[in-house]
Order: structure tokens, then sequence, then C-alpha cells
């Protein structure tokens, strides 16, 4: 009995055990991978903007950020080498209806280290870490640009969509634009050069809009959507919290830029624009913020819901984490502004519950990489061209 425990033992511990070959890893690789830099990410950054900014938790928070470096570049590699090592496959990911959508997941995950280079890069190697961040910025926001247009165009052209099928992952290519917003605002404070804040705040301005918009439309489809065909099934269950994504980020984004926008404007001779973009940026906030708070509700529901049935493990779990981090974060800035205990106490009750999803997603993600069941490109099994 003692022997075949063992043995059962080790069979599990042996790695890829579900895949015929190492390979696979590389031929099964999807930007879904990506999730997992930005809810990493999202969680460091958490962790560092905790009221007070206590020593322990700012440690962990920039750790956490130096693996999300790590994790983010072995993802890189592998969607990189897939590409290289089996093209044919590789663009089947155009025409799949819901991979194609993780693409805006590349440029979101890039954000978190974009925010995490001001955040702990500039305290530790200081100028070096704001050059690195500008630059890698405008990569963000061309990415963004990129996947905001043509992941839709592809909806629109060569990809299958049925209103009964849709899910909140339509969300995914169209949000990246305003997670670039939201990241500048948090570094143009930083950049000494007035012209260059200038230039960086109409920019994300116009990616803000570029975005939210969109973003707002897809949910209104999303609502009629879950009133004539009901909830999605099972695995998808966690795209019901990625609708408060673009809220919380909406939000943070318009507290962010309206708080750099009078010093900014005025240096360009603009000062009244600037005084009435921070007005307008802490009422929208406040309104966007409203609004995330609704979608968080209503995700905790339907979540309690899906839980009586079972919610069988993928790597749309990590969809948990990045919505509740960017909202906690809104949630934190506007505690910070307004001077209300309220947000405070709400937004450090959303880091706790962020870091322990985070745990629990981070647990079993590594475990189902192990073992390769994680390891499934949808479009190489459905065969799209």
């Amino acid at each position: 009995m003692a022997v075949t425990l063992l043995a059962h033992t080790l069979r599990l511990r042996r790695p890829l055990t579900h895949l015929p070959r190492p390979l696979e890893v590389i031929r099964q690789f999807t930007p879904n991978w990506f999730a997992v830099t930005m809810g990493t990410g999202i969680l460091s950054l958490a962790l560092g903007q905790w009221p007070g900014h206590p020593r322990l938790l700012t440690r962990i928070g920039e750790v956490l950020w130096l693996l999300n470096i790590l994790l983010f570049a072995l993802c890189t590699m592998l969607y990189s080498a897939r590409w290289a090592l089996f093209y044919p496959q590789a663009k089947r990911v155009f025409g799949h209806a819901t991979v194609s959508m993780f693409f805006g997941t590349i440029p979101m995950g890039l954000a978190t280290l974009i925010n995490g280079l001001v955040q702990y890069g500039l305290p530790r190697w200081g100028e070096a870490a704001l050059h690195w961040a500008y630059a890698l910025w405008w990569l963000d926001a061309a990415l963004a640009l990129v996947c905001g247009v043509a992941i839709p165009f592809f909806m629109f052209t060569r990809q299958e969509h049925r209103i009964d099928q849709m899910t909140a992952v339509w969300l995914l290519p169209v949000v990246a634009g305003e997670v670039a917003a939201a990241s500048a605002g948090a570094l143009a404070p930083h950049l000494a050069d007035a012209t260059t804040r200038f230039h960086l705040l109409v920019a994300s301005y116009a990616l803000w809009a570029y975005s939210v918009p969109v973003a707002v439309s897809i949910l209104v489809i999303l609502m009629l959507r879950l009133a004539l065909h009901k909830l999605p099934q099972a695995s998808m269950a966690a795209s019901s919290w990625l609708a408060l994504g673009p809220l919380g980020t909406a939000a943070l984004g318009m507290l962010l830029l309206g708080a750099e926008a009078p010093a900014t404007f005025a240096a360009q001779g603009l000062g009244d624009a600037g005084q009435v973009a921070a007005g307008v940026g802490l009422v929208a906030g406040l309104l966007f913020w409203g609004l995330g708070l609704w979608w968080l509700l209503l995700a905790a529901l339907i979540t309690i819901r899906y839980l009586k049935v079972g919610l069988p493990f993928n790597l749309g779990w990590w969809g948990f984490t990045f919505p509740i981090g960017v909202y906690a974060l809104a949630t934190l800035k506007l505690g910070a502004l307004l001077h209300l205990g309220f947000f405070d106490w709400l937004g450090e009750a959303l880091v706790v519950s962020l870091t322990g999803l985070w745990l629990l997603v981070a647990g079993r993600t590594a475990a189902g990489a192990y073992h390769g069941s994680l390891f499934v490109s949808p479009c190489i099994a459905h065969g799209h061209n």
C-alpha cells in the first residue's frame, strides 16, 4: 500500500505529464498566459500603495514586481518561439473568437512593469528607471493602439460571433488603451521636462477616449446578452469580473491625469484648461468608481451562484485579479484625494482579497504549468484559419 502511494505521488510530480513532448509547451502557448503578468503586476503595485506605505508590504510588492519582469520575459520568449517554430498554427489565433481577445493582455501586462519602474525602480535606480519607463510607455501605447483596432477588425471580417456566446473578454483588446493612459498618469509627475509631460498627457487623454467609450458600449451589449441568454458556462465564470476592469481603470486614469493636468497645462499657457481637467478628473473618477461598484457587487453575486455548481480551473481565473486590483488602486486614490476613511478601508479590503485570490490562482497555475495541463491552444484544437 505504501509503495503504491509513493509511486502515485512520484508520478504526479513528474513535469509535463499531460503533454506528449516538451516542445508542446511552445506549440500550445497562447497570449492568455500574459494575464498572469497582469494579475501579478497589479498586486505588486497595490501592495506598494497601501495607505502609510508599510515597509514590509512595499518590499513584498517590489519582489513581486521583479518576479513579474521574469514572467513577462518568459511569456514573451515562449510566444515568440511559437511564431518562429509553428507559424502556420500560430496565425490561426486571429480567427479564434476568444483567444484573439487576449492579445490585449500583452500591453496591459507591460503597463504594470512600467508602473513598477516608477514605483520601485525610481527609488532604487534613479533617473535611469524613468528613461526606461518613458521609452517602454510609447511601445505600450503603440501596442494598445494596434490591439484596440486590429482585433475588432478581425471580429468584423474573419471571426464568427453570436450574441448568446458573447462574454466580457470582448473588452480585453480595447481596454489596453485606457490602461496605458492611466500608466502615463503615474509616470508624468516624475518627468522633469514640461514639454515632455505635456505631450504625454495629451497622448494619454486621447488614449483614454480611444478606449473607454468603446468599452462602455461593449458593456451595454453585455447587459443585453446576459438578460436574454443568462450567464455563460462555468468555464467562463471569471469573465464576469472583467467588466470591472475598464471602469476601475477609467476612474484611476481620470484621477491621475486630472491631478497632473494643472501644473502641466499651466506650463504651456493653458492654466484654465488644466484646472478644468482637474475638476473633471475628480468628478469623472467618482462617477466611474460608482458604476464600478455596481459591477463589483453584481460580479460577486454571479460568482457565488457559480460556486454552487462548481468552477473548473483554467487560465481565465486570472480574470478575477486585475479588475479587482485596478479598482482597489482607484479606491485608494480617492481616499488619498478626498481624505475619506471609507475609501481607505474599502481599498485595503480589496487589496487583501486580491492577495488571497492571487495566492490561490498562482498556486493552481504553477501546478497546471508543471504538469502541462494548462498548455492548450483552442485555435489548434478547433482548426481555425
